[in-house]
């Protein structure tokens, strides 16, 4: 899932690379207005029961036929609804262009409908490699090749709507296909009863959650126009990747395997703390890179035309833990069934979301930012809260498991500040003060992992290596670990 993931993530930076060349603001503007409806309907395409079909100890033929039935009823319902609505939807944001792409995209629900319980029974059985397949695949084709050739072909917005239809039919298709089940419809009320009531809690935090991922969106799209959300969209969007890439590998694995060990406390513990130390090793480091480079990651990826972008990067760049950590909270807190639990933190952090864009668009895109930021510290720390109170796990047992990634952040941070800035003094071109950044930081990296690989990556991270290890390719690992706790056993100063 790990490498599905990042090579769609490579895949999305350099799609969106070619896009934000070939299209405009006021483009990303109209589709990302439209995914934002399309998000939120999603909640109501299934209404929980995929999670619930993951999550059931015991799963029956009459409860995935019950499923299915269930999700091609309501996908079918909110293509119907939401062409009825566009019109108002479209006025509500003050977009006339917003009517033709909204009825179109919302095609896409009826495919979701068809494989919903497909890709549910794929997660259940972690049938990862085929998730990772379909995944790569779907955007790959569907939309990379899509809606390139259709920019390249002058079809502007509609480039963008044509590329997430595709992207849907194949996923649909190919999900069909790797996991087949019965289709024929069924409303069994005992079945319905028992979906229902995890999928209840699940999708009330689900809307919470949407409200407060998408709430930004439309505070910027409702008051400061389309111009301004294509620039929003894109800085929130590279903040997000890896919370995508990291965050959301690890919940699409972890949801499914923790539910299988519900009901054993300790193997739960540790997966937490595992889960949420390996992401901060991975998402702090990058999140510092992330901060001094804002200027040359935007102008290498984007272009001149999209500077605004780079202000809000550099303030939501420094959310990226809170914005990936808490997910291992989500899967957790799913996997226990504590879904109820879960609702009332997501409604707050959808008010505090929703309250501090605001505010803050008051003061431009940077005030939006700084607004969602707080947001996203609030709701990382009531997440938290709940985890340690599903598992034996203390806050000092989660502070301590940031310990080593706050160490390798602070020269990571150090390294690439001092390197920026002398690499800017002289003239150097932008994407040549990446590559010198990039490999400074990997020959750091090496050097850590061979001389104190404990120290900077501690237990968790040792362990994770140690794992990564095991592959061929990535034998080079075990050499330098090896080598490391050796150098640590005959150093002195450790003794």
């Amino acid at each position: 899932m790990l490498s599905g993931t990042g090579i769609q993530s490579v895949l999305q930076l350099l799609v969106l690379a070619i896009l934000a060349r070939l299209l405009t603001p006021v483009d990303f503007g109209l589709v990302g207005a439209a995914l934002v409806v399309m998000r939120f309907s999603n909640i109501f395409s299934q209404l929980g029961i995929g999670p619930a079909i993951v999550q059931r100890p015991n799963l029956s033929t009459t409860h995935i036929r019950t499923g299915f039935t269930i999700t091609l009823l309501f996908g079918a319902s909110l293509v119907a609804l939401i062409w009825l609505l566009s019109p108002h939807i479209a006025g509500f944001f003050r977009m006339d262009g917003l009517v033709p792409v909204l009825r179109v995209i919302a095609l896409a629900f009826f495919f979701k409908g068809l494989a919903g319980i497909s890709e549910s029974l794929l997660q259940r059985d972690m049938q990862f490699r085929w998730l990772a397949i379909i995944q790569v695949i779907s955007y790959a084709l569907g939309y990379g090749a899509v809606g390139i050739i259709l920019a390249l072909a002058g079809f502007g917005v509609w480039s963008l709507v044509l590329a997430y239809l595709a992207q849907e039919i194949l996923i649909s298709v190919m999900a069909m296909i790797a996991m087949p089940h019965p289709k024929i419809p069924q409303l069994n009320r005992a079945a319905f009863g028992e979906l229902m009531y995890f999928g209840g809690g699940y999708t009330i935090a689900r809307i919470a959650n949407f409200i407060a991922v998408q709430g930004d969106n439309l505070v910027v799209g409702r008051w400061m126009g389309a111009a301004a959300l294509g620039l929003y969209g894109r800085a929130y969007q590279l903040m997000a990747m890896p919370a995508t890439l990291f965050g959301q590998t690890l919940d699409k694995v972890l949801f499914p395997a923790m539910a299988k060990v519900q009901a054993e406390p300790q193997r739960l513990s540790t997966a937490y703390r595992r889960s949420i130390a390996l992401i901060a090793m991975v998402v702090m480091p990058v999140s510092a890179v992330m901060f001094i480079l804002a200027p040359e990651v935007i102008n290498v990826l984007l272009g001149d035309a999209w500077l605004g972008v780079i202000a809000p990067f550099k303030i939501l760049a420094v959310g990226m833990l809170f914005r990936s950590s808490y997910k291992m909270s989500d899967s957790l807190a799913r996997a226990k069934g504590a879904v109820y639990r879960r609702a009332w933190r997501q409604i707050v952090y959808a008010a505090m979301v929703i309250g501090g864009a605001w505010v803050g668009q008051h003061w431009g895109l940077s005030g939006v930012a700084y607004g969602v930021l707080g947001a996203l510290l609030i709701n990382f720390v009531l997440m938290a809260q709940l985890s340690l109170q599903l598992t034996s796990l203390t806050w000092k047992d989660f502070i301590a498991a940031h310990g080593s990634a706050a160490l390798l952040t602070t020269v990571v941070f150090l390294e690439a500040w001092f390197t920026a800035v002398g690499a800017r003094s002289i003239g150097l071109a932008e994407f040549a003060i990446l590559c010198v950044v990039l490999v400074i930081i990997l020959a750091t990296f090496t050097a850590m992992l061979r001389l104190a690989p404990k120290l900077f990556f501690g237990t968790d991270g040792i362990w994770l290596l140690n794992e990564l290890a095991q592959y061929r390719q990535l034998g080079f690992l075990a050499r330098l670990i090896k080598k490391g706790e050796v150098a640590n056993e005959t150093n002195p100063c450790n003794h």
